[in-house]
């Protein structure tokens, strides 16, 4: 099916022709439903952290920073903010003549109201006539209009971690000075250095140093840190083959196969290329303003910590297990760790039945030796994301993985009785381990799901198409990963997904 023109279009993308065949392949069979057995709730799945036990978490995390603990903050930070101005697109074709109607409702009508307080306004004032009649259609449309077009603030255009998200007294903040700021707050090592790592696209990454070249020495000696800070770009061979309805290549009008984004899952491959002890992961929305950072810092410090005592116990075992003399030891601790805290009773029941000490030895190691995430995940109180459960594998196993609404069949009364009696969600609030007990960093790409992708529908000059997500990044791209869950509260998560979540009181000023 493919040409030599195709050939040498895939050559240039970095994209094999068995991917590509993969990949229509998985468009023609779809990608399997997630097995879900049970939400993962407080005392199943969940941990809750008891206050008597915050000391000894941020003891464990305090302490190996002071002995040298290599972090990084990790952000996900491409894309446009186009979909965070989606109600204010649509207010700019609305006919002058239903705009009064349209303003007078919310969202629209305190958006207006509260114009001011947006920490974008200063900048936008200076696009304005000074004598602008705010009550009359055509007043309200120039704003819309300065706001997002070019001749005016172009936020529609930009990534949302440039835009004016916070107000302080005398200047603003955008989302990547936040996140430097959370960066010195519980990411700053012993030597006094933060490193800070974010995934952009390559025509915005101009507009990120811009922010920095303005605010990062500043916030050097405010903070007593210094910045390390890196970028990277998703890849193009990540990029994944819009299929025809009828799952043929997707072609342009110029006979060019189709190639599009492969989601946030094709980040996995950007987090493989990092080499840090530890690293934190968190999206570019989801920021507060300095005063209301005290609970973010404290539960980042926490689940680090919580992460620590894990991966202490797991390397520990690991270890003994590549020493005869304590080969037993390492066995029992193993088939005890796999059994009380991973909740493998089957396959605790199967390695201890089997006779051969080594082969016991082997098979606990292979459990064991892989990357560690431990996610927070917030009551549900009707925000959107994905949902901690149980879930069994292909082969049989169940273990706490994060799943999409999209990744479970909801015509199954059974699963949608599962769902529904889930009670939190994952905010993208993680900690990682991604080097093993003797300090080599794992291949990442080792310990994603391929089957958890899933496949929507688009459309393209009019034409209607396939298009192929592939596992994502805390979904299916750490499925193989050692997982623990534990719940931190909903003062930790406040993305902005549309403009008028600005106008929240976690966004405002003190």
């Amino acid at each position: 099916m493919l040409t030599k023109e195709d050939l040498l279009q895939l050559k240039q993308k970095g994209i094999t022709e068995e991917q590509v065949n993969r990949q229509l392949n998985q468009h023609q069979t779809g990608f399997p439903f997630a097995d879900i057995q049970r939400p993962a709730t407080p005392g199943d799945g969940i941990i809750v952290i008891d206050k008597n036990e915050e000391g000894k978490y941020l003891d464990l995390f305090n302490n190996a920073l002071n002995e040298g603990l290599d972090i990084c903050k990790f952000v996900p930070a491409s894309g446009a903010a186009t979909r965070m101005f989606k109600d204010l697109y649509a207010f700019l074709e609305t006919p002058e003549e239903k705009i009064p109607a349209m303003a007078a409702k919310e969202p629209y009508a305190g958006f207006f109201k509260r114009i001011e307080d947006f920490a974008f306004y200063n900048d936008l004032k200076k696009h304005l006539p000074d004598n602008l009649d705010l009550s009359s259609a055509s007043g309200m449309k120039m704003i819309v209009e300065k706001i997002l077009s070019e001749s005016g603030l172009n936020y529609g255009k930009k990534p949302k971690g440039v835009l004016k998200f916070h107000r302080y007294d005398g200047f603003e903040r955008t989302p990547v000075e936040e996140h430097l700021l959370e960066a010195a707050l519980y990411g700053r090592n012993n030597e006094k250095k933060s490193y800070i790592h974010f995934t952009v696209s390559k025509e915005h990454e101009g507009l990120f140093n811009d922010v920095l070249k303005n605010s990062k020495e500043k916030m050097e000696q405010q903070y007593d840190t210094t910045y390390e800070v890196s970028f990277s770009n998703q890849k193009p061979s990540t990029d994944t083959i819009a299929a025809t309805p009828g799952n043929e290549p997707f072609r342009l009008e110029n006979g060019e196969l189709l190639f599009r984004p492969g989601g946030h899952g094709a980040l996995i491959q950007n987090l493989n290329d990092l080499d840090h002890d530890v690293i934190f992961i968190k999206n570019i929305d989801n920021v507060v303003p300095e005063h209301l950072s005290a609970d973010t810092v404290l539960y980042k410090k926490l689940i680090a910590g919580i992460l620590l005592e894990y991966r202490g116990r797991v390397f520990k075992i690991l270890n003994k297990l590549d020493n005869l003399s304590t080969l037993e030891s390492g066995i029992n601790d193993g088939l005890e760790f796999i059994k009380d805290v991973l909740k493998r009773d089957v396959v605790y029941q199967n390695i201890k039945k089997d006779t051969n000490r080594q082969e016991r030895a082997n098979r606990i190691r292979e459990i064991l030796n892989r990357p560690i995430r431990v996610a927070g995940m917030v009551k549900n109180e009707g925000e959107p994301g994905g949902g901690p459960f149980w879930v069994k594998s292909q082969t049989g196993t169940i273990s706490l993985q994060i799943v999409e609404s999209s990744q479970i069949d909801l015509k199954d009364e059974e699963k949608k009785a599962i769902v529904a009696q889930s009670t939190h969600f994952n905010p993208v609030d993680l900690v990682c381990s991604t080097k093993d007990y003797k300090g080599n960093k794992f291949d990442l790409l080792d310990f994603v799901d391929p089957v958890t992708g899933f496949i929507s529908e688009k459309s393209m000059n009019g034409k209607p198409l396939k298009a192929l997500e592939l596992p994502g990044l805390w979904n299916g791209a750490m499925a193989h990963w050692l997982t623990f869950f534990v719940e931190v509260p909903v003062t930790t998560f406040n993305p902005v997904k549309t403009a008028f979540d600005l106008l929240r009181p976690q966004h405002q000023p003190a």
